[in-house]
Parts: structure tokens; C-alpha cells; sequence
């Protein structure tokens, strides 16, 4: 019985801090006057003043004031970091003759992706432009000048 009684005077204190909510909302609900009523609802609201000056929106998933992930960490990025471009351009050097399964495709610019869907592609190319993308669910597909096919890749480095 002791247990019970604990467990309803938690509820019946839960209940009342809720109510209390409510009429403070209520109370600012009714406030005519825009930015006194926006005042109003940012003291009711615990979250609303935890962003420091300068952070911009402190929900996550969102990109106000989080600096930009630089072009050359692209692919290589894990969930913890802030947001990342959508895409990377660059030329994979001298001839490009096609991929195939675990084929390894170097760009210009450094990077090293391989193909990782198995998918095969026999392609005559001189140093074609060549665009990393984001997919869905942490994908990146390579998309080549001159070809509408896209296998999927990971990054090596």
C-alpha cells in the first residue's frame, strides 16, 4: 500500500505543475500586444531559453549557426557532426574506362570512393566531370558526364 500511495501523490503533483502550465499559456494566449505575447510564451517555456545568444534555433536538425562541414570531409562524416553538403564536384583524372563490383574511382580533388552495389559500367571517357551526391539513409551515388547511370559508392578517403 505504501508503494500506491507514493505513486499517486507523484501523479497528483505531475497533474498540478501540468495545470499550472496550462493556465500560464492560457494567460499568455490572451495577451494582445505580438512581441509581449511572444515574451509571455518564452517564459512558460523551459526550452526556449536554453540557446545562447548567437546559437540560432536550439531544436535539433537545425543548421542556425552551426558552421558548414568542409567540402574535403565529404562521405566521411559521422552522425555526431553538424550538417554536411548535398553534393561534391569534381574530374576523375585521364581516362575513364567504366566500373565494376568494388571498383575503386579517384577524383581530382584527392578523394577515392568505390562502388558499392555491385552494378558494372563500360564507359570510353577522357577526364569527365564527375558529382558525388547524397542519397537516402547515409547513401552517396557518382554521377559521370555524359552517363545517366549512378552506381552507388562509399568513400575511402
Amino acid at each position: 500500500m505504501g508503494n500506491e500511495m507514493k505513486s499517486f501523490w507523484i501523479l497528483l503533483l505531475a497533474s498540478g505543475s501540468a495545470a499550472a502550465d496550462d493556465a500560464a499559456w492560457l494567460r499568455c494566449r490572451a495577451v494582445a500586444d505580438a512581441s509581449s505575447r511572444l515574451a509571455c510564451y518564452d517564459a512558460v517555456t523551459p526550452a526556449a531559453n536554453t540557446a545562447k545568444p548567437g546559437q540560432g534555433d536550439p531544436r535539433p536538425g537545425t543548421s542556425a549557426g552551426q558552421p558548414q562541414q568542409p567540402a574535403e570531409q565529404f562521405g566521411l562524416e559521422t552522425r555526431s557532426r553538424g550538417p554536411a553538403p548535398d553534393e561534391i564536384a569534381s574530374r576523375s583524372p585521364g581516362r575513364f574506362d567504366g566500373w565494376g563490383p568494388r571498383s575503386v574511382i579517384k577524383l581530382a580533388n584527392g578523394q577515392s570512393w568505390q562502388v558499392s552495389d555491385g552494378s558494372t559500367g563500360v564507359y570510353r571517357l577522357d577526364s569527365p566531370k564527375v558529382k558525388v551526391t547524397r542519397g537516402m539513409l547515409g547513401a552517396f551515388f557518382l554521377e559521370i558526364e555524359g552517363i545517366n547511370r549512378s552506381p552507388k559508392v562509399r568513400r575511402l578517403e
